[in-house]
């Protein structure tokens, strides 16, 4: 089994135990899989560098996205986002007393909360975001360009059929 990457091992090992079930979709699936736990730590490497962790890249950079002010309510933070709000809340306590945002009461509706970037926030979204930038595309040099343009389009069509 020399020359076989970790997901065409494990295929052939299967093939040789349980020749009766057909493993092709590993050979996507599972290297989908490897990949993605591969560019998640690659990824992080970067946030770590600029003091932050994954969730909260995420909320500075979904409250940097809303444009001027910079500011969302959590519970439309928590959908940008794709966690539950009571993740968001943990993660909005850490941002703010990093004094990376602030919160207060919503100007529409005296109940609600408003979330902003203060300007230490903003600048280093924009910092991290552009380290982050960087770094996804010494990434995705790996590929030929049109080999990553056939890549996205494919996981768009995919993705699409989850997301619908």
């Amino acid at each position: 089994m020399t020359g076989m990457d970790h997901v065409a091992r494990i295929q052939a090992e299967w093939a040789a135990e349980r020749p009766d079930v057909d493993v092709t979709p590993q050979g996507v699936i599972g290297r989908l899989h490897r990949l993605a736990a591969h560019l998640t730590c690659e990824l992080v490497a970067v946030y770590r560098e600029h003091g932050l962790d994954e969730g909260e890249f995420d909320v500075l950079a979904a409250l940097r996205r809303a444009g001027e002010p910079f500011e969302r309510a959590p519970g439309e933070l928590a959908r940008h986002t794709m966690v539950t709000t009571g993740a968001m809340t943990k993660r909005i306590d850490r941002l703010e007393r990093a004094g990376l945002v602030t919160r207060r009461r919503s100007g529409d509706d005296g109940r609600g909360r408003v979330v902003a970037l203060t300007p230490a926030g903003r600048a280093l979204i924009d910092e991290a975001f552009t380290a982050h930038m960087r770094n996804e595309h010494r990434l995705l040099d790996a590929l030929p360009a049109d080999q990553a343009a056939h890549l996205e389009a494919i996981l768009r069509t995919w993705l699409a059929r989850f997301e619908s």
